[in-house]
């Protein structure tokens, strides 16, 4: 089983990813760790990736998540995926992911990127990636949750509908 935990910058992707990854007995792929050097320097200076920008960083993703599915390992994967063609590309792993989409009032995203310590990605940021920000493509499943509530309570709601 692959899971991926999706959407903008500050909506909780590791913290729930994390609770699932704990529930499910499995790790926990941080799709930020797969960054290069020259994506975080530019994240951390307030500038938007580019596609070209994301697409090696994917690409490296996806084989991270081919290379647990065919070692027989399930895994909870943090990552944007923010376009369909990104979803896609993950996609492209092999694994038939399931995608979990955290959604919510960018004010309270705003306001939880803003009380984060020791994170590169800075609240302006948030705007270009609601702006990239693609919904379900034709065929395509997201499960979308609202991240209002806390972390704890997102994760059992999707531990709920999954079935997980």
């Amino acid at each position: 089983m692959m899971i991926v935990v999706m959407g903008v910058c500050g909506c909780g992707k590791s913290s729930v990813g994390r609770r699932l990854a704990e529930h499910v007995g499995c790790e926990m792929i941080e799709g930020d760790a797969f960054h290069p050097p020259a994506n975080r320097a530019k994240m951390t200076a307030g500038t938007p990736l580019t596609d070209d920008d994301r697409w090696p960083w994917l690409d490296s993703l996806a084989h991270e998540m081919r290379l647990r599915h065919e070692a027989g390992q399930s895994a909870i994967v943090a990552c944007s995926a923010l376009k369909v063609a990104y979803r896609d590309r993950l996609r492209g792993s092999g694994t038939d992911p399931v995608f979990v989409h955290l959604t919510g009032n960018p004010e309270t995203i705003r306001a939880r990127m803003a009380a984060r310590v020791d994170h590169f990605m800075p609240p302006g940021l948030l705007d270009s990636q609601l702006a990239t920000l693609e919904p379900a493509g034709q065929g395509e499943t997201l499960h979308a949750f609202d991240v209002s509530p806390p972390g704890e309570e997102v994760a059992r709601q999707v531990i709920e509908r999954l079935a997980l």
